[in-house]
């Protein structure tokens, strides 16, 4: 505990001389505690603990153990509960140092809460509703003190959480706790329910055998349930690393992709789309641009205005990105907006020169939240367009290059959310300009493609490239070619 701050090895010390006093009354002679329910729970709490320590946080053996603990609450006298919450709680997986403090300072945590669990219970006079001995249970007056039980457990859990962590990192206690109570309060309220359905059955004629019924489907779902996190996890994973890729290779678009996806959601939730949907939109504009892993180094970085040939191969980016992400099967509809994020409502985009409806909506949403990005993030060599300035462009593009419906969504998704200052942080990835443009050489005649492609027009792909210039139109920035 050396490097642990004394104020908080205060707090540690205190819960533990308080646990020990919880835990005295057992040892008395004449106290009425029965020792075989107290080590049969013992060990299935050190099994669930045991449990714990291969499954994710939130995983079975966490949430099992919370059961437990509420069901000793409900079937042991207030010493003899401590006791069990203890012994289960001092096996239980520590996932950071210092491991010694944690261990100690969680089985002490649990101790005090489970006592004051079933102190609160025995006062509501809940030993007497779970039936036993011949009585039968007592529906639906078992349901209050149990939930009592479930609300003083978490008011002590949080309340000592909070006070550590004011101890150890100086937050104010009452924020910590009003941040983890909310989050706490719900799950041991369902615990509290799986804890008295565990003790009727633990009191009725077919025993503690009998209890293990309710607590192992509730395992099995509750292992169901981890396996969904842990695949949600190793989806966001994925994301980070191949976004990371990307902004290491080029610096342009460092912190873009992470705003085109949070607009993107912007303007989902604003049409109305599923939380499933929401999540494919929000994956789709953070990789959008992934295709650049296939674009030479010395094309994405390059100073000044890009040559026709280099042209080609940056606008080959939306097929390389395709082809990166196909074997990648959560991203489902996403796949479609990295390929077509760059089309053009009246067909003058790329790569395939696609029109109206043919263009799919993913792909139509994220073009909106990449150029509204493009036009309201501030740049090393110029400063950020107002959003009203950006919203007025998107209106005036809208029916040739946006579809209106994605424009009036974010339209309003802004008005009513806003767009932070820090959602516009500083990057350097240079605007296409949206609709006409006001330089010759951001024309919205793409240069030809190295190959031909089905689906544009033979006039267009035969056009002669619009010669680079300069221009000093003030609110396009430098003379740059685009990196969009």
């Amino acid at each position: 505990m050396s490097g642990t701050p004394a104020a908080a090895r205060v707090c540690v010390l205190t819960a533990v001389l308080g646990a020990v006093w919880c835990t005295l009354p057992a040892y008395a002679a004449d106290a009425p505690v029965p020792w075989g329910t107290a080590a049969l729970l013992a060990a299935l709490g050190l099994g669930c603990e045991a449990a714990g320590r291969r499954s994710p946080p939130g995983g079975p053996g966490p949430v099992a153990a919370g059961a437990f603990l509420l069901a000793a609450a409900f079937l042991l006298p207030p010493s003899a509960a401590a006791l069990v919450a203890a012994s289960g709680s001092l096996a239980g997986r520590v996932e950071q140092p210092p491991y010694t403090a944690r261990r100690i300072w969680r089985a002490a945590q649990r101790a005090l809460t489970c006592a004051a669990a079933s102190w609160t219970y025995a006062a509501l006079d809940g030993p007497a509703t779970v039936g036993g001995g011949g009585a039968a249970p007592d529906f639906p007056r078992a349901l209050l003190p149990a939930c009592a039980a479930a609300v003083a457990f978490s008011l002590v859990l949080t309340a000592l959480d909070g006070i550590v962590l004011a101890a150890a990192e100086r937050r104010p206690v009452h924020r910590t706790v009003g941040d983890l109570l909310p989050l706490a309060l719900g799950p041991h309220l369902v615990h509290a329910l799986t804890g008295l359905m565990t003790a009727v059955l633990w009191r009725s004629p077919y025993g503690p055998l009998s209890a293990l019924l309710v607590l192992l489907p509730m395992y099995l779902s509750c292992w169901v349930f981890a396996q969904y996190h842990r695949e949600q996890s190793a989806h966001r994973a994925t994301i980070r690393a191949l976004v990371h890729a990307v902004d290491i290779k080029d610096t342009y678009t460092r912190g873009h992709s992470e705003r085109v996806g949070r607009a993107s959601v912007l303007i989902a939730r604003e049409l109305g789309m599923d939380d499933r949907r929401v999540e494919g939109l929000r994956f789709a504009g953070i990789l959008h641009d992934i295709g650049k892993l296939g674009v030479p180094t010395r094309v994405l970085r390059k100073d000044g205005p890009l040559t026709p040939e280099e042209r080609r191969i940056m606008e080959l980016h939306p097929e390389y990105g395709h082809e990166i992400v196909r074997g990648i099967g959560f991203l489902d509809e996403a796949r479609d907006a990295i390929l077509h994020h760059h089309e053009r409502l009246d067909g003058s985009g790329y790569p395939y020169g696609l029109s109206g409806s043919r263009i799919p909506e993913f792909a139509r949403v994220v073009a909106v939240a990449d150029a509204f990005d493009a036009m309201t993030s501030t740049r090393s060599y110029r400063r950020a367009r107002p959003v009203s300035a950006a919203l007025a462009e998107l209106k005036r593009c809208a029916g040739s290059q946006f579809d209106p419906r994605m424009v009036g969504a974010l339209d309003r998704a802004l008005r009513r959310h806003g767009w932070s200052e820090a959602d516009t942080a500083v990057t350097a990835d240079e605007p296409r300009e949206p609709c006409a443009s006001r330089e010759p050489y951001m024309s919205r005649e793409p240069y030809p493609s190295p190959e031909p492609r089905s689906g544009v027009p033979a006039a267009r792909r035969d056009a002669p490239p619009a010669p680079p210039a300069r221009s000093a139109a003030p609110l396009s920035g430098p003379s740059r070619d685009r990196r969009r």
